[in-house]
């Protein structure tokens, strides 16, 4: 028999025994990578301390790719209030500054937010401004497209100006290219509209943050783990019924395991093949998740998993 959902959740969690005590008037922050049980810990919060849970994952805020970005199913939903999940269809764009003008009511709400995510930018966000930066033009990311995909990573990078070269992850094509795409818009180095950035919602001293520091065996054994249990749960069908619209250029066609499935739906890898390959591509995101967070959350309180 397969585990359930309710059982791998309180897995995730049983390492920290005890709840840490928390003030009821300061938002919880709760950071960590994809499988590391972070929405269980926000639940375990909510109903034991008290507040709403509010999303910050950069996939779950879309609706359609419900299985594979791992939302919490209706049975939470129903144990506590849950806010900015599948809120945007899946064929819109969404940006850090979507999700800081959404977010922003729950600040100021009658109820505490606790608010849970593994996507780092949107709590460094948060917690430290963001940066005011013009919308990229359609041409202009689709030039970035063609630039990436014809002449690769590195010959994008040698094309950043040093200051911006200097603090990004120069191995996450994602960050290059929009690092690039902002230069070619405005000039002006993505470092250099950071420098300008306004005051944040949310100061890192006026909230409570926690980040889940997983084991990496640990966590690439649970990540193995809920991807079979995905597919137990349907996350193939999911892909099929996606399948007719699908557009690899669309911000949510970057849930994990997604572009894998359809690939196997279009007769281009086998099961077992797409299976691996999510699971990989899990690991690395997860890989990227924490060294984003061993550098820019150093002031936040580690719970250690695994």
């Amino acid at each position: 028999m397969s585990e359930t959902a309710d059982s791998f959740n309180e897995e995730a969690t049983r390492k920290p025994m005890n709840l840490p005590s928390t003030n009821p008037e300061l938002p919880i922050l709760i950071a960590g990578p994809t499988a590391s049980g972070k929405s269980e810990l926000a639940l375990r919060f909510a109903e034991t301390q008290g507040g709403v849970i509010v999303n910050a994952d950069a996939l779950q805020v879309f609706d359609g790719w419900r299985i594979l970005t791992a939302r919490p199913p209706a049975a939470d939903e129903a144990r506590a209030p849950h806010h900015l999940y599948g809120h945007v269809p899946f064929d819109q764009t969404y940006s850090v500054g979507h999700w800081l003008r959404d977010v922003a009511p729950f600040l100021s709400g009658k109820e505490r937010p606790i608010i849970v995510g593994g996507t780092g930018l949107y709590f460094s966000a948060l917690t430290e401004g963001l940066a005011e930066i013009p919308m990229t033009p359609p041409e202009v990311r689709s030039e970035g497209d063609a630039f990436l995909r014809d002449k690769g990573l590195a010959a994008m990078v040698a094309e950043l100006d040093p200051l911006t070269a200097s603090r990004i992850d120069l191995n996450n094509p994602a960050r290059v290219q929009r690092a690039w795409e902002v230069l070619r818009t405005t000039s002006r180095g993505l470092a250099d509209w950071q420098d300008d950035t306004p005051p944040a919602l949310l100061p890192l001293r006026q909230a409570q943050g926690f980040v889940m520091n997983a084991d990496k065996e640990w966590l690439n054994d649970r990540i193995s783990r809920r991807f079979d249990l995905m597919m137990d749960q349907g996350a193939l069908e999911e892909a099929r019924m996606m399948e007719p619209n699908w557009d690899p250029a669309l911000l949510s066609s970057k849930a994990i395991g997604a572009p894998e499935l359809i690939a196997h739906l279009r007769g281009d890898l086998t099961l077992d093949e797409a299976r691996e390959a999510a699971k990989i591509a899990t690991r690395q995101y997860a890989k990227r998740q924490r060294t984003w967070f061993r550098s820019r959350m150093k002031a936040w309180t580690p719970i250690d998993l695994g």
